[in-house]
């Protein structure tokens, strides 16, 4: 279910600030019933209607992106830089990704146009992991990683606990990969945890959101979500 609205702005009809005058104005229906309340939900199966002309309505999708790093998480960029909606220029639907990962990380990332299982994924109480896998400076060590177990202190906040695992550390370059768990989604997060305990972040990727890999897929290509993955994303959700 979504605001009626918001649905008369995804149909392209009008902003959302203007739907809610077109409302209030008793120029929109609902299964042939005038609604003036702007709070009024509606179903995938409701015909709304906008000066008695039907809305079009688009068909949900659902996709899972392999992000290549120096790509905004956005649908425009004021400064002409590549956008993740880029590699979909020739998908009907006007999606948007869910959540964002930063313009230097890599890995996979969730784009729709369903409002409903984007807002579910991005609330605050959705515990969902993810997994990131960083190059560290430093050679890291166990007893300098604990505190991201028990959570800590950054910018304000105090961050969830989160899991670890050091998959390398290489002597030479004095460099080290680690594996961080977490299921937040704040900006930067992996970036200051990391550099939290000294060690600063030289590249980083996202290589799990739950149970979604990036298997089969090359930087800069996706595929299509299935309803069964898209059904176990929504009841991880406690929203």
């Amino acid at each position: 279910m979504e605001r009626l609205q918001k649905v008369i702005a995804h149909a392209g009809i009008a902003s959302r600030r203007k739907a809610e005058e077109y409302i209030v104005n008793g120029r929109v229906k609902v299964n042939g019933k005038i609604i003036r309340e702007l709070g009024t939900q509606v179903g995938k199966n409701d015909k709304v209607e906008v000066d008695d002309v039907p809305i079009y309505k688009e068909e949900y999708g659902y996709y899972l992106f392999y992000k290549p790093k120096g790509v905004i998480s956005a649908v425009s960029d004021d400064k002409g830089r590549k956008v993740v909606t880029d590699f979909f220029s020739h998908i009907k639907e006007r999606i948007y990704p869910v959540g964002r990962l930063d313009y230097d990380t890599s890995g996979l990332l969730l784009l729709t146009n369903d409002g409903e299982f984007s807002q579910k994924l991005t609330h605050p109480s959705h515990e969902i992991d993810k997994v990131y896998v960083a190059k560290v400076k430093g050679l890291a060590k166990k007893h300098d990683l604990l505190p991201l177990t028990r959570g800590m202190k950054i910018e304000g906040y105090k961050t969830a606990p989160a899991a670890f695992e050091i998959i390398s550390v290489d002597l030479k370059t004095n460099t080290s990969i680690v594996e961080l768990t977490i299921h937040e989604g704040r900006n930067h997060q992996v970036k200051n945890m990391l550099q939290a305990v000294g060690y600063p972040v030289q590249k980083l990727k996202r290589e799990k959101y739950g149970d979604l890999t990036l298997k089969g897929l090359r930087p800069g290509e996706y595929r299509n979500l299935n309803k069964k993955e898209i059904s176990v994303l929504m009841n991880q959700s406690k929203s």
